[in-house]
């Protein structure tokens, strides 16, 4: 019998502290997205289009629409400049040299030019890859997004982690798949 408890007992444990980290996340995002909403409430975002989900607390603001009409599907490649930030305005990384000069970020061993990214892959954090997937080749836009969609809760993130996250973004060129995929 008091192997059955223990048993029973461990069992409970186990699953309220799976409830306490899925109410702790839920809480944090919630959070995230009430900080994300006075944040959009104190700056006054001019733009010539939007969208927003929030739901998710997904929020892209376009400056400029080129409307090329090349849009980015998954299996292409793109070629994005950007400046990401938090919500204090703050920069922590660029790829933007005369950017990262103004901010104290400069790094002589970076080569600084706009980031390729298989879009698709999963090789950059969700957030990103969602605001590319909704521009045209040559639009600028900025997207915001809590931490769900960028590093969560990854303790090598550093000062990344649980933080809603802020990126300009110019889709500098859509380079299409031309893999034949025998349709």
């Amino acid at each position: 019998m008091k192997k059955q408890f223990l048993g029973i007992l461990s069992i409970f444990f186990l699953f309220s502290g799976c409830i306490s980290d899925s109410e702790n996340s839920l809480t944090r995002f919630e959070r995230e997205v009430e900080r994300i909403e006075e944040y959009l409430r104190v700056n006054n975002i001019s733009s010539v289009k939007e969208f927003s989900d929030p739901l998710l607390g997904i929020y892209m603001f376009w400056q400029d629409l080129s409307e090329s009409g090349i849009r980015p599907i998954d299996g292409d490649s793109v070629f994005v400049d950007y400046t990401g930030k938090l919500l204090d305005n703050s920069i922590f990384d660029t790829s933007i040299e005369q950017v990262a000069r103004e901010n104290n970020l400069f790094n002589s061993q970076r080569n600084y030019r706009p980031l390729g990214v298989l879009l698709g892959a999963g090789r950059v954090i969700a957030g990103f890859e969602f605001g590319i997937s909704k521009l045209e080749q040559g639009d600028k836009a900025f997207i915001i997004f809590p931490s769900l969609f960028g590093y969560g809760d990854d303790p090598r993130a550093g000062e990344l982690r649980n933080q809603p996250l802020i990126f300009e973004m110019d889709l500098i060129e859509v380079k299409k798949n031309d893999i034949d995929d025998g349709l």
